[in-house]
């Protein structure tokens, strides 16, 4: 039995003193207390609350948000298995039936020894080296049942999950560490990020410009964003520089947490310094003297290798006070982990978690660039996107413009997976065809590809000659190969499913929405669709879409949407005639349990005994 920490836990006290008792902080604290006592007790909220000056309550808003911390005890180890689509095809229910076997608990549960939990856990960055699984803070790839039995034996003995990744693990540098775990799984290198890359070029070629001609540059360049929305990156930067203000802030967003999407991983790992260097870069431009790198939950192995490239770069002047010697530019950042929500890659909802809120998203207006962390100007760029602007700093602008074609210049990283021969990353410049990438990646007997992960766009060969830009097949770098022998509709399901899983429960369309978009499209699994429903689809699609407060919302509908339009026989051979011209209908009450209980809320509109 756990004993419960004391309401005067002197660790508790040590984590919040070293974390400034500050508030904004909150997710750090929960995070180190979870790794302490393996849940966060009753008595560590109240602990917490009084320390930083919050109420217990909204202490426990954040603890209950995020699936990585736990308000019921958790194992000394914990095993999520990635349950993503990839992973259920390429054997995810094996490994799981070895897993429960061997442990004797089920999926979700912990032994009655408090030694190990087994839990399931969406995609987690690793789709091309599937099936996979966090446990703990390191993570195993390329899973099978016999590896799987290796695995659970080796932790039943008292092994340490470190060392099932390296026999001389505690002797490994952190990036040795890192590769050790997870392959790089580059395929191709292009000009840009993975091919050869001059340290501090960029940024040493910033340091003699100023502000606006950095600005200038990146304007200049074509560079947009390359998170999925393609927002013109140095407007951005404009934006956050001419706000009036005492502060301003860069945050580069490493969630990464579309299904489907590595490439920031690999950049993360190979690439973190110049990833960093674009940061500095874009703090130079705005004026900001602080910075924050969001780092998703799954990718905590990554930590120490990105603190330590910090460090480093602080001894040698690159970070920190007076950089490269120039008296007055001073920037620095801090590693903020994140804790397992999908929904952190909303830049509105990324902000709130670094400041130790709930991750849902923020109204706007107004934007980040006017008002964002802490209520001052912010910058926010993703991984990608940070580390291109450092090499249009170094090569100019006119080099980078010059790839691609009109309105998507430069080359973009491709996340492949999927039923493909040679899944991995692929850096090309932007306006190849999609037939052109799968014939790369082994893929030419291709009858689906997903391209944006699951809020992008589905496509069948027919498609296959349109082109990988910003005005045709969009995409933040998923692509998700499915043969002839998947189910479409069953795809379509499980990212339902997902949605319905990681959405913030803030606002009706979306909380209660994709569940019954989940629910219909369950009813045409089991044959008992007729014309009307197919109706009904697009209807409440383009409710979802239209009523959304956020990102998620606005795009959760499009795995039906483009399904509808790209294979519409797959939804012709399940749908039937009905003989008694009745329609069936859903029970509204029933249909909205699912979504009460994973947003913890209840529904204003449909709960009727509802009271505010």
């Amino acid at each position: 039995m756990l004993d419960h920490p004391r309401e005067d836990d002197p660790v508790i006290t040590a984590i919040c003193r070293d974390l400034g008792n500050d508030r904004h902080r909150l997710l750090d604290i929960l995070l180190a207390i979870q790794r302490k006592d393996r849940w966060i007790s009753p008595q560590a909220l109240t602990h917490v609350a009084r320390l930083v000056g919050l109420t217990r309550i909204q202490v426990e808003g954040v603890a209950s948000f995020y699936s990585f911390l736990s308000l019921e005890p958790k194992g000394r180890v914990t095993i999520r298995l990635c349950d993503d689509i990839i992973d259920r095809h390429a054997g995810f229910a094996a490994v799981l039936r070895v897993f429960e076997e061997e442990l004797g608990i089920g999926l979700g549960q912990t032994s009655g020894d408090g030694a190990v939990s087994l839990d399931a856990t969406p995609c987690i960055g690793l789709c091309d080296q599937a099936p996979a699984a966090m446990v703990n803070d390191v993570v195993l790839t390329r899973l099978t049942p016999e590896r799987a039995r290796e695995v659970a034996r080796a932790l039943k003995a008292g092994q340490r999950p470190e060392d099932l990744i390296h026999p001389d693990f505690d002797r490994l540098t952190p990036l040795e560490r890192a590769r050790a775990a997870v392959e790089t799984g580059i395929r191709q290198a292009g000009a840009v990020l993975l091919g050869p890359v001059p340290a501090e070029a960029g940024l040493r070629r910033a340091m003699g410009m100023e502000p606006e001609q950095v600005i200038d540059t990146v304007i200049a360049s074509g560079l947009r964003g390359c998170g999925g929305a393609g927002f013109t990156s140095g407007q951005k930067w404009r934006f956050a520089a001419v706000t009036p203000a005492d502060r301003r802030f860069v945050i580069c967003n490493a969630d990464e947490g579309e299904p489907g999407t590595f490439k920031d991983r690999v950049l993360l790992t190979e690439r973190a310094d110049l990833v960093i260097e674009g940061m500095t870069i874009a703090a130079r431009a705005i004026g900001a003297r602080e910075g924050i790198l969001y780092l998703r939950g799954e990718y905590v192995y990554l930590r120490d290798h990105l603190e330590a490239v910090l460090a480093a770069r602080r001894n040698a002047g690159l970070l920190g006070h007076d950089i490269l010697g120039q008296a007055g530019f001073d920037f620095d950042l801090r590693l903020q982990l994140g804790a397992g929500a999908y929904i952190c890659g909303e830049e509105g909802a990324l902000i709130s978690s670094c400041e130790g809120l709930p991750g849902e998203p923020k109204t706007r207006p107004p934007f980040p660039v006017t008002r964002g962390y802490l209520g001052f100007p912010t910058v926010v760029n993703n991984v990608e996107t940070f580390a291109h602007a450092a090499r249009i700093l170094d090569k100019g602008a006119g080099w980078f413009h010059a790839m691609g074609t009109h309105g998507s210049h430069g080359t973009k990283l491709f996340s492949i997976s999927g039923d493909c021969t040679r899944p991995g990353v692929y850096e090309l410049p932007y306006g190849l065809e999609l037939r052109e990438l799968l014939a790369l990646a082994g893929a030419e007997d291709a009858a689906a590809v997903q391209v944006g992960g699951p809020s992008g766009t589905m496509v069948g060969r027919d498609s296959f000659h349109r082109r990988l830009t910003f005005d045709d097949l969009a995409t933040g770098g998923a692509v998700i190969v499915f043969s002839g022998a998947r189910n479409i509709l069953e795809i379509v399901e499980y990212y339902l499913s997902f949605f319905v899983h990681e959405s913030c429960g803030y606002c009706t369309p979306c909380r209660v929405g994709n569940v019954f978009l989940q629910k219909a499209i369950q009813k045409f699994r089991k044959g008992h669709a007729d014309a009307s429903d197919i109706a009904y689809l697009r209807d409440l699609s383009a409710t979802i879409i239209e009523t959304s407060r956020c990102g998620l919302g606005m795009t959760s509908p499009n795995p039906v949407l483009s399904t509808l339009a790209n294979f519409p026989l797959v939804y012709g051979a399940v749908t039937r005639s009905t003989e008694d011209g009745m329609q069936a209908s859903f029970d509204i009450q029933s249909a909205i349990d699912r979504a009460r209980g994973i947003a913890k809320r209840r529904s204003h509109i449909y709960d009727r005994d509802f009271s505010a």
